[in-house]
């Protein structure tokens, strides 16, 4: 075992420090360590100090003026909160070939693109039952268009996720009627092929808004879905902005409304959950965690409330299904849920029957 007793002593030029080192075996080494000078007068540390006060002084005034702008700057271009609303400009994980679903272990779906409209296109991926799966293997898009119509399809989900304009690979962008007019026209497109299997409508987050908008506009005309399913809605954008992490730091500030939300509705952003419910009729289901941070539960369960009482809903099922926060599926992890086909099959055969007599 070696030990090692260091004593210091200061030399006597300026600037060093001079450290005689006994060891075991009476050895003694003279280091000599180079150190950082001090400060040889108070004037001279009082000017340090206020050196440092000064920058920090000017970084807090900086950052101080960079938030007072902020509101202003959204205030006066409105399309900047309407990009923070979509948010398509973000994408994870980024390289992704959208036309190659089998890459991420997808073998039993199609990718093919819709046309709403002229200079629009809609990807859409096209998802078969576990019954046709290995039927599905290497088909192509006129097999995957027939499938909707076969008698395994109405045991069975068959689930279509379409990209709507400015999202994924679909071409166009974003705004609340040109979702709402492509997820109209996927809609038509799958209840053209569909034959007399049902047909549901699953809306998650944001797309509950999309999802509402066009149900309501399906009952407007009398042609209403079979089920409506809405995962972690909110009522109105409005009041999800208001709720929304991101507005944390600007929630108490003066004026918050008149310069975050008031440009949120002059882009002609509403998603009106909590109107546009009471023009639903078709059974509704909505499945909320209690511990989601982007659409608080409370909205959820206030949509719940608004639909329950609603007149259109007098002779349809509306049943609110909340996870605890102990699960921690928070804002999207709801399809973890060893529970969730359970619910759906119970659910979604009480509203066969109510929509079929």
């Amino acid at each position: 075992m070696f030990g090692c007793l260091l004593q210091g002593q200061y030399h006597s030029s300026p600037g060093y420090r001079v450290l005689h080192a006994h060891s075991a075996w009476q050895e003694q080494f003279i280091l000599r360590l180079t150190s950082v000078p001090a400060c040889y007068s108070p004037a001279s540390c009082l000017s340090l100090r206020s050196g440092f006060w000064f920058r920090l002084r000017r970084l807090l005034f900086w950052l101080l003026g960079v938030y007072i702008a902020i509101p202003f700057l959204v205030k006066l271009c409105p399309a900047i909160q309407a990009k923070l609303v979509f948010l398509n400009f973000v994408r994870v994980p980024y390289f992704i070939d959208l036309k190659r679903p089998q890459d991420q272990g997808l073998n039993h779906t199609c990718n093919y693109y819709l046309q709403p409209e002229e200079d629009v296109t809609v990807g859409v991926w096209h998802t078969v039952p576990a019954a046709l799966w290995k039927n599905a293997h290497g088909k192509d898009q006129v097999w995957f268009e027939d499938a909707l119509g076969s008698s395994t399809s109405s045991k069975a989900c068959v689930m279509g996720t379409a990209c709507v304009s400015g999202w994924g690979d679909s071409i166009g962008s974003p705004s609340e009627r040109g979702m709402t007019y492509d997820a109209l026209h996927v809609f038509d497109w799958i209840k053209a092929r569909s034959g007399d299997n049902p047909v549901y409508i699953w809306g998650h987050s944001l797309g509950t808004g999309v999802a509402t908008n066009l149900v309501r506009r399906l009952c407007e005309r009398e042609t209403p879905p079979d089920a409506l399913i809405l995962e972690s809605p909110f009522t109105n954008i409005r009041e999800e902005a208001r709720s929304h992490p991101f507005s944390v730091i600007y929630r108490y500030f003066p004026g918050f409304d008149w310069f975050f939300l008031d440009p949120i509705t002059t882009s002609g952003i509403k998603f009106a959950n909590d109107e546009n419910v009471k023009y639903i009729s078709c059974s509704l289901l909505i499945l909320h965690a209690e511990d989601d941070p982007v659409v608080p539960f409370h909205l959820g369960k206030k949509l719940y409330n608004i639909a329950a009482t609603s007149r259109s809903f007098r002779d349809y099922k509306v049943q609110f299904v909340p996870f605890h926060t102990d699960l921690g599926y928070r804002h999207k992890y709801i399809y973890r849920s060893p529970e969730l086909p359970r619910i759906l099959r119970e659910f979604l055969g009480k509203s066969e029957h109510e929509h079929h007599p």
